[in-house]
């Protein structure tokens, strides 16, 4: 692939761009919400368990065990602080299961990160548990195609600024990959550098966000395997 004119650093996300992930939280909460069925219905606690979640990413941050906790939190409200320790055993292990489960990585990930190594500077940035974040990595064997791995508490402009200033002279020759539009699109283009969108089947609720189409450095495919070309035409 021929190399753009200024385009050096490339840097992706991880959950649900480079491996499943948010497949797994729904598969957790379906567990969840048949564990209180017999407290409320299965939309509510849906909707207890997200409120929980907003409440308390400031403090428990992004990724399982955090999400564990925010079950727990909604167990207890749900019940009237009266769920049975076999519910809260059983939140327990969904959350050890959760963080022992096989990566998946998507589709022409590993040939597209292969094709572009040779030619740019890969960068991952993701948020969420350092051990998980770190334990997904390893098993995905993708590791040795990264320069820098950055595993940081929030996705915003000045830490895209940070990050990219260390691998590039200005942010506007990097570019961000991601399925989240308001997580690594967003900011990333507020930072100055460009954005692809690569959409995934599920999206976390609290990662919504309207795609900014008018911004002439905004991209969206529908797979990484269509990168390659789209850097090209850049």
């Amino acid at each position: 692939m021929a190399r753009t004119s200024s385009l050096s650093v490339i840097a992706f996300d991880a959950d649900d761009t480079l491996w499943q992930n948010e497949t797994f939280f729904r598969m957790t909460e379906e567990k969840f919400t048949d564990f209180l069925k017999d407290y409320a219905a299965g939309d509510h606690i849906t909707e207890r368990l997200l409120a929980a979640e907003r409440r308390n990413l400031e403090f428990y941050g992004y990724g399982v065990k955090g999400f564990t906790l925010s079950m727990i939190e909604t167990a207890i409200e749900v019940t009237q602080d009266k769920v049975p320790a076999t519910v809260l055993h059983d939140i327990l292990r969904t959350g050890r299961d959760m963080l022992r489960h096989p990566i998946e990585t998507l589709p022409y990930v590993t040939e597209t990160l292969n094709e572009l190594s040779s030619s740019f500077q890969l960068v991952m940035i993701t948020k969420g548990d350092l051990f998980d974040q770190e334990r997904k990595l390893a098993q995905s064997g993708l590791g040795e195609l990264f320069e820098t791995v950055e595993i940081v508490s929030e996705k915003k402009p000045e830490v895209y600024r940070r990050i990219f200033r260390q691998h590039s002279n200005v942010p506007h020759n990097c570019m961000m990959v991601g399925n989240s539009l308001k997580s690594d699109v967003i900011p990333a283009l507020a930072a100055g550098s460009w954005g692809v969108h690569v959409p995934h089947d599920l999206t976390w609720a609290l990662e919504h966000a309207a795609a900014p189409v008018t911004d002439p450095k905004f991209h969206e495919i529908t797979d990484l395997g269509k990168l390659p070309d789209l850097i090209y035409q850049l």
